[in-house]
């Protein structure tokens, strides 16, 4: 039976026809070990900048999109748009455009107090990474526009989606980087994007170079980031 209001959740009217809720019923044993598995692939997950040239299986990455576009948003207005640039030429122009904003970065536009804090790191204004890695994911967050709604809480709603999108990406075994260069306007020429399409993530997607090392960093302690009350 089709209802038109949630009985249980203390909300008004829905105007969206509504259907039973298929829960994950899964006994709280095994649900703490789907938990700590989970946990255990995520733990490994791992910031990379050396790429292998293998390619990245298409369906991989639709399969992606796909699970980072069931996020939650406001209103479920949905405001995001995933590009997938996997032509040379177009990896090309957006490293050219970004390694441009990085210089302005690294020399003028950050503190010292950023800049100090990114020193351990190696960072730089060089970003070959998005050049080499077999596909680059640029995200865009989608506002008002001719045919687009106004979107609600669209920085956290993009930003809950790709987690989703690095969650799924990790688990097949692929590797990534966020990379949010400052300002984006460049990427709507280089994605062909119109105005109200704007750029808010920029992600390498690759298998791993041979070889490849990254910084020996730990994670916070559980109580360092839990607060039970």
């Amino acid at each position: 039976m089709v209802r038109t209001s949630h009985p249980s959740s203390g909300s008004g009217p829905s105007r969206y026809p509504t259907v039973p809720l298929r829960p994950l019923e899964i006994p709280a044993q095994q649900a703490e070990d789907r938990a700590r598995s989970f946990y255990e692939i995520m733990s490994r997950r791992r910031t990379v900048r050396d790429f292998d040239s293998r390619p990245v299986p298409e369906a991989v990455l639709e399969w992606a999109v796909r699970t980072a576009a069931t996020a939650p948003s406001g209103a479920h207005v949905q405001p995001w748009r995933f590009v997938v640039l996997t032509d040379p030429d177009r990896k090309r122009r957006l490293r050219a455009a970004a390694e441009e904003e990085e210089r302005e970065f690294y020399r003028r536009r950050a503190s010292d107090e950023w800049l100090a804090a990114l020193a351990p790191l190696g960072t730089d204004e060089h970003k070959p990474f998005l050049q080499e890695a077999p596909a680059v994911i640029v995200v865009f967050e989608v506002h008002k526009g001719p045919h687009t709604p106004r979107p609600y809480y669209t920085k956290e709603s993009v930003g809950i989606a790709v987690g989703f999108l690095l969650a799924t990406l990790h688990q097949a075994g692929l590797a990534t980087l966020t990379h949010t260069p400052s300002p984006m306007r460049f990427l709507n020429e280089i994605c062909e994007r119109p105005a109200e399409e704007r750029g808010a993530y920029v992600i390498p997607v690759g298998y791993p170079a041979p070889g490849t090392r990254v910084p020996d960093l730990t994670r916070k302690e559980l109580e360092e980031v839990l607060v039970r009350l």
